[in-house]
């Protein structure tokens, strides 16, 4: 059995099918998804799901995109989402200064202040990273007191910067441009990160593995993350389903 580790199935490119797609995660092979929310309104909708089904659960935090969006009153909103019973993170949550759709102070400012969150729940963070590998690093360096613990969500710096991050503590989660044809970097990385620090995911609706790309991605398609990662390593798939499934329940405390 696989687990998504990263999805938006709250997203409206799920409203027609939602239910449908997740009653048959099961039979297709995916134990479990972690929805992951990207502003207040999709991080509770991820609680909602969480609540609604028992093969899902949820993630609570914002989106260094919707960080101008933040004010005083959303982390004690975030903080009373983490509370829920199947609320296993915060996240997503960083810096990204390829689009700037948030001003980089306010995403610095916003990104502490939900470390810290993190640390207050108890909680692991999922982290968002573009075009900011390394102020991303330093400043997650400076939160590393020895209670913070999270993954690179769709990690696309270097080698060299993976192992910096899971000597820091983090793992490495990888989606679908490992299965792209030119993707160079992501199949070193999945080469080079030790097992036991990876996870999968697919980020659906967004960035759809070959040989489906172009299409809208769900979490079924997490099967290519995996067949990829156990052909580049030369490993049989069940083992990278096996660990890469141990690893997501030991990080987000999932019995």
């Amino acid at each position: 059995m696989l687990i998504d580790s990263h999805a938006h199935i709250d997203d409206e490119r799920f409203d027609k099918d939602r239910d449908k797609l997740i009653e048959s995660l099961k039979k297709d092979g995916i134990d479990l998804i972690i929805n992951v929310g990207a502003d207040l309104q999709s991080s509770i909708k991820s609680v909602s799901l969480s609540e609604d089904y028992e093969n899902i659960y949820a993630a609570v935090g914002v989106h260094p995109h919707s960080a101008k969006e933040m004010d005083d009153s959303t982390i004690e909103v975030l903080k009373s989402l983490a509370n829920r019973e199947k609320v296993v993170a915060i996240g997503e949550i960083g810096l990204d200064f390829y689009y700037d759709n948030s001003p980089r102070n306010i995403q610095r400012q916003r990104f502490v202040e939900q470390l810290n969150l993190a640390k207050k729940v108890d909680l692991p963070v999922i982290i968002h990273s573009r075009d900011a590998a390394g102020e991303t690093f330093d400043i997650l360096k400076e939160a590393q007191d020895g209670n913070l613990e999270g993954v690179l969500h769709c990690y696309s710096g270097s080698v060299e910067m993976a192992l910096e991050y899971i000597k820091l503590g983090f793992y490495i989660s990888l989606a679908g441009p490992v299965t792209f044809k030119n993707a160079r970097v992501p199949k070193e990385v999945a080469k080079a990160v030790p097992l036991d620090r990876l996870l999968i995911e697919t980020d659906s609706p967004y960035l759809t593995p070959e040989p489906y790309r172009g299409k809208r991605n769900e979490p079924l398609y997490v099967r290519h993350v995996a067949g990829t990662i156990a052909e580049l390593r030369g490993i049989p798939f069940e083992e990278v389903a096996n660990r890469t499934s141990e690893n997501t329940k030991k990080l987000f405390r999932i019995k």
